[in-house]
């Protein structure tokens, strides 16, 4: 007679269930040892169950089995990890009590994590404060600024930018420019992201002009000014001034996107590539007419990873373009002759840098000067000059003017004020001449 058929009277025989499958080969690869003890045969389980009357396969009627039938694991480290944290199947209390402990620790390890990064956030506005809050107007040596919020005056800032501009001598739109037209929508230096209407959609790009001195790289720094002492747009995570100027000097170098923040904002060390791709981030890029890239917007490497390497002008049309980091705000300041290097289709809004009105004229000199009345006789001076009047709409002039009248009505000074553009620019070039002397002594001015 055959093994087979002897294998079959044997069953016949036995009023046990005989459960094949706990026999079969299939199951003996199996780690599911639902047996009480050490790891045994099969054969050395069927002779337990052949005393007992009770059907054997109880582990597939117990409770503990119900939830995780469907979804048998085989995985050995899992039922390691699940005896170690649970200890006494019976007791589903200690496997909450492991969940509980992992969920905490995830947690504070989150808060740890976060709370490093609010640190490298709060040290990045602490030096981005102290950059911006003094500025260096004109001939001031270095550390011997003016605070910026003493004499910032607002100034007339439009949404859209002029119809004609004149490219051989900007100077001459200025009168032009100087009548506020009603069409023109002011908008805040603190507002250009905002959207103003249902119509508009998200403002990502935005395109500042403004001719030369009338005040592009003073909004940038009060804009970075307030974000950093906590006034204003507090909804971006890292407001990042980049000036041009500054980065022609590594326009030979290749750099990834992270690499480039290091280098210019050093207390950024510690962030990773992980925290720019989350975080809402601005890059100011600040006097584009300044810049000696070659923004090739239609022949360039793609590059969406701000670890990748690249050059600098890469980088910049990349960000710009909306391939890197695509929810960064941009903001780009620039002459009008130069404005024309952004494709108009990168650009959501584009504002103009107007200069003063002659509201913000008046309020410049008098916060210039705490003698009340030296700071009427100034205005009253230039109100009576129609020349001096229209060059005081850019705030760089204010400055020339408040140099040259400052020092001719503090000291004992014959003569006429000056009237006119050139004699200003005389009596500015004598100040400036004898200030050396002053400084420097009659020495020879060191190489700088």
């Amino acid at each position: 007679m055959s093994e087979c058929v002897m294998e079959e009277e044997e069953r016949a025989e036995s009023t046990v269930p005989s459960c094949v499958s706990l026999k079969s080969d299939w199951s003996k690869d199996q780690p599911l040892h639902f047996g009480i003890g050490p790891q045994g045969s099969p054969l050395k389980m069927d002779e337990d169950r052949a005393e007992s009357t009770v059907p054997s396969c109880v582990s597939l009627k117990s409770d503990q089995s119900k939830g995780g039938i469907i979804n048998f694991r085989s995985s050995e480290e899992f039922y390691q990890k699940r005896s170690a944290s649970i200890g006494d199947s019976s007791c589903p209390e200690g496997e909450k009590k492991r969940r509980t402990e992992l969920q905490t620790a995830d947690l504070n390890h989150s808060v740890s994590q976060g709370g490093e990064l609010q640190e490298v956030i709060e040290g990045h506005k602490m030096s981005l404060k102290r950059r911006c809050e003094h500025v260096t107007e004109g001939t001031h040596e270095a550390g011997s600024g003016t605070l910026l919020n003493k004499i910032y005056t607002e100034l007339y800032i439009t949404e859209g930018q002029s119809e004609e501009v004149d490219t051989q001598h900007e100077v001459r739109q200025l009168e032009r420019t100087s009548k506020k037209n009603i069409q023109d929508t002011p908008i805040k230096c603190q507002d250009i992201f905002k959207v103003l209407s249902e119509q508009q959609r998200h403002i990502r790009v935005v395109l500042t002009n403004g001719v030369a001195g009338v005040g592009k790289t003073f909004s940038v720094q009060k804009f970075s000014l307030d974000w950093a002492e906590g006034l204003e747009n507090q909804d971006i995570s890292l407001v990042l001034p980049l000036s041009c100027r500054e980065l022609n000097l590594i326009r030979d170098e290749q750099h990834s996107l992270l690499s480039l923040l290091h280098v210019f904002h050093p207390t950024l060390q510690k962030i990773r590539a992980e925290d720019l791709t989350v975080w809402k981030l601005l890059f100011i890029f600040d006097g584009l007419d300044e810049s000696r890239f070659s923004l090739g917007f239609n022949n360039h490497q793609l590059i969406s990873d701000v670890t990748q390497v690249s050059s600098v002008d890469v980088l910049l049309v990349n960000l710009i373009q909306g391939n890197l980091l695509p929810s960064a705000l941009i903001w780009i300041t620039s002459r009008p002759a130069a404005a024309h290097q952004i494709p108009p289709s990168c650009v959501d809004r584009i504002t103009e840098v107007r200069g003063f009105t002659d509201s913000q004229k008046e309020e410049y000199f008098r916060r210039r000067f705490s003698d009340e009345d030296l700071s009427k006789r100034i205005i009253s001076h230039i109100k009576a000059s129609r020349s001096l009047h229209i060059m005081c709409l850019i705030p760089v002039f204010c400055w020339i003017t408040a140099i040259v009248l400052e020092d001719m009505m503090t000291r004992d000074q014959r003569g006429e004020l000056p009237q006119t553009l050139t004699d200003l620019y005389s009596h500015f070039l004598m100040v400036q001449i004898k200030r050396k002397k002053q400084k420097y002594g009659g020495k020879q001015r060191p190489e700088s």
